[in-house]
C-alpha cells in the first residue's frame, strides 16, 4: 500500500502514518487506559493499533472507502476482530478524527507557547493549520470527505465545530484588546475560509504549495488590520524599536 511521507507535526485529519504507528506511547493510550480501567493494558494496544490502521486505510481509500475488512487487514489482525473491541467501524473512525483534532490542537497550543509576539502567535495558528510534508492532495481529499461527512454526523459536526471554536480563541488571544467582538468574529470567519478554502483547492485541482496557501492566508489577515495595528502585533508593548515606535507614536 502507498504510504504517505512522513512528517513530525499533525493535524485536525493529516496525521501522518508513521505518527499513528507509535501512537501506543501517545497521550491516546493513557487516555483510554485512565478512562476505561476494566480493559487490560493489551486490549488497549490493540483499540489503538486497530484506530492507527483506520487511519492509514482512510488516507489511501477516504471515508467510503474504510471497511471492517480492510482496517482489519491493514492492522495484521483476523477478519472481525474489529467488532470485538469496538461496538463499529463508526466508533473506531470517530475515535481516529478525535485523535487526530487532539494532535492538531495540541501543536498549535506548543506553537503559541513559544511566540514572542502576536504576529509570531498569528504564525502559529496559520502554519500549524498547513503541517510540512503533509499539505498533499490525497490527505486534502481524506479531509473532504470527513468534512462531507459532518453534514449528516452530528458527532463530525460537533468535532467540526470544536475546531472552529478552538481557531476563533486562538485568534482572540491574538487581536484582544484590538479587535471589539463584532470584528474578531468577522476575522475569525474569514481567515477560517481562507485556511479550508485552501485545502479545498488542494483537493480538487492540487496548484498551490503550502508556501503559497500560507502567503495567501497572510494576504487576508493584513486586509483586515491596519499598518498602524500589524505593526502593534509584531512588537509587545514598550519593544519596538525606535523607528517603530516613532511612527506608532505619529499616527496615533
Amino acid at each position: 500500500m502507498r504510504r504517505l511521507p512522513a512528517n513530525a507535526m499533525a493535524s485536525a485529519l493529516y496525521v501522518n502514518t508513521e505518527s499513528c504507528t507509535s501512537i501506543q506511547k501517545s497521550y491516546l493510550l493513557k487516555r483510554e487506559m485512565a478512562t476505561q480501567g476494566k480493559r487490560t493494558r493489551i486490549e488497549d494496544i490493540r483499540r489503538i493499533e486497530l484506530i492507527a490502521a483506520a487511519h492509514r486505510v482512510f488516507l489511501e481509500h477516504g471515508l467510503q472507502g474504510m471497511t471492517s475488512a480492510r482496517i482489519c487487514r491493514e492492522a495484521g489482525m483476523s477478519p472481525g476482530i474489529l467488532a470485538y473491541y469496538f461496538k463499529g467501524k463508526d466508533e473506531v473512525l470517530f475515535g481516529m478524527v478525535r485523535y487526530n483534532n487532539r494532535l492538531l490542537m495540541e501543536d498549535v497550543i506548543a506553537r503559541l507557547s513559544a511566540a514572542p509576539t502576536n504576529w509570531a502567535r498569528l504564525e502559529a495558528i496559520v502554519e500549524g493549520n498547513f503541517p510540512s510534508q503533509a499539505f498533499t492532495r490525497a490527505i486534502a481529499s481524506a479531509w473532504m470527505s470527513v468534512c462531507a461527512e459532518a453534514g449528516v454526523n452530528e458527532q463530525y459536526a460537533r468535532l467540526q465545530q470544536l475546531f472552529h471554536r478552538r481557531l476563533r480563541s486562538n485568534l482572540a488571544s491574538v487581536f484582544d484588546g484590538m479587535f471589539d467582538a463584532a470584528r474578531l468574529h468577522e476575522a475569525s470567519l474569514i481567515i477560517a475560509a481562507l485556511i479550508d478554502g485552501l485545502w479545498l483547492r488542494k483537493a480538487v485541482a492540487d496548484d498551490i504549495g503550502r508556501d503559497e496557501a500560507i502567503t495567501l492566508v497572510f494576504r487576508g489577515i493584513r486586509s483586515l488590520v491596519s499598518d498602524r495595528e500589524e505593526q502593534q502585533l509584531r512588537y509587545p508593548p514598550g519593544r519596538e524599536p525606535k523607528k517603530a515606535a516613532a511612527t506608532r507614536r505619529r499616527r496615533l
